[in-house]
């Protein structure tokens, strides 16, 4: 039979993360191109204490159906703490529970956008998200990355060039995949520009609380006196992906029609997750938690950044110190094949992800990867940075 598939989804690709963890399952190979959490991160004993106490006491509120919205407890404590924590949330502003913030992305480009409409986006930026964005047949207009943030003279161009752009897209902390954070100025002239050119702004905030130097820097949501920011939030990185718990903020209005699209998508997000994440945020010490996240990706990232200073910079393959976040970005010399490296270090038994995979044109030059440190032991970040170094001494 010949399959028809719709206009939607024929020109979408697999994505290039997800088809390097094919390779990355293979034992023999160091995976340095996950995005996952550590192993170590998890309040596993945590989890199953209030599950067992969920299902013993009260089943029936973690089996059966329950509102698009979200668990009420949840909703409200969230809003709370967003508020006294973030200053997130106005009196205009509303909240609703996701299946992770990766549904945020999606439900939102459903909500706001046509066909042929133009988000615009930092260039690089993750994929999971420019992908829900293609397969709403929009228009993807990068702009290009700079150390501090998305370059402004490049972004009010893409808004001038584009009257039919609908939000502007940004992860400002430890952005994935380049581990850059905007400054405060940015923050406030992206904000600025939103306003003036009449376009909405999609925060994506998955990593803002894994800050391990430095100071935090407010969200542009807490500048948002206008209703024109939604923000993406997440328990992911902080309790457990599997969970898959995120949430939305946003004015009233957009949330009332993300919930209309949720209803049609999966319902409501996991009624036992939700409960777990209030119950862990109620009676474990949340804080403490979050702390002890930071300290161990600082170790971790402090260990992976002496590393890549011992085998990778003096091979002429650079990269920019984080403070925060799970990734790192790596730059190759220009002339060398980027994409030729990284399957040479598969070969070699390390995988690291192709920095165009994260461009909004993969066919745009690039000569930078990505790695992950949260997963690997660090046993498996030293072989794999190793063997990095070793091919990078021979290509270079």
């Amino acid at each position: 039979m010949e399959y028809k598939f719709s206009e939607r989804v024929q020109a979408l690709k697999p994505s290039a993360i997800r088809e390097i963890f094919k390779y990355a399952a293979d034992p023999t190979v160091v995976s340095l191109s996950a995005g996952n959490p550590s192993p170590e991160a998890f309040p596993s004993e945590a989890i199953g204490e209030i599950s067992a106490r969920l299902l013993r006491d009260h089943p029936i509120d973690a089996l059966q159906y329950s509102v698009t919205e979200g668990y009420a407890p949840l909703r409200n404590r969230l809003k709370r703490y967003m508020k006294e924590t973030h200053n997130i949330g106005r009196e205009f502003d509303d909240l609703v529970m996701t299946s992770g913030a990766q549904q945020v992305m999606d439900l939102t480009t459903k909500s706001l956008c046509n066909e042929g409409d133009v988000i615009i986006c930092e260039a690089p930026s993750f994929i999971g998200s420019l992908n829900s964005f293609r397969s709403y047949k929009v228009r993807l207009h990068g702009v290009p990355m700079e150390e501090d943030g998305m370059d402004m003279a490049a972004l009010e161009q893409a808004l001038r060039e584009e009257p039919n752009a609908r939000f502007i897209y940004t992860i400002p902390n430890f952005q994935n995949p380049s581990g850059i954070t905007m400054s405060l100025e940015k923050r406030k002239k992206v904000y600025a520009l939103a306003k003036q050119y009449g376009v909405m702004i999609l925060e994506d905030n998955p990593y803002g609380d894994l800050r391990f130097e430095g100071e935090d820097l407010p969200a542009i949501k807490s500048f948002d006196e206008d209703g024109i920011v939604v923000y993406a939030g997440t328990f992911s990185k902080v309790l457990a992906p599997g969970m898959r718990v995120g949430y939305a903020i946003a004015p009233s209005p957009v949330i009332q029609k993300i919930v209309v699209c949720k209803q049609g998508s999966d319902v409501h997000t996991n009624i036992w997750s939700q409960i777990v994440a209030d119950e862990f945020m109620e009676n474990y010490d949340y804080n403490a938690h979050l702390q002890m996240l930071r300290e161990l990706y600082r170790k971790k990232a402090r260990f992976c950044m002496d590393l890549l200073d011992r085998h990778l910079v003096p091979n002429k393959i650079t990269y920019s110190p984080i403070q925060g976040g799970l990734f790192i970005w790596c730059r190759l010399p220009e002339g060398v094949d980027m994409p030729d490296f990284c399957k040479q270090a598969v070969l070699r038994k390390v995988c690291v992800v192709p920095g165009n995979a994260f461009l909004t044109d993969e066919d745009e030059p690039c000569q930078s990867f990505r790695i992950n440190f949260s997963t690997p032991t660090d046993e498996q970040l030293e072989k794999g940075i190793k063997l990095l170094g070793e091919l990078a001494r021979e290509v270079l």
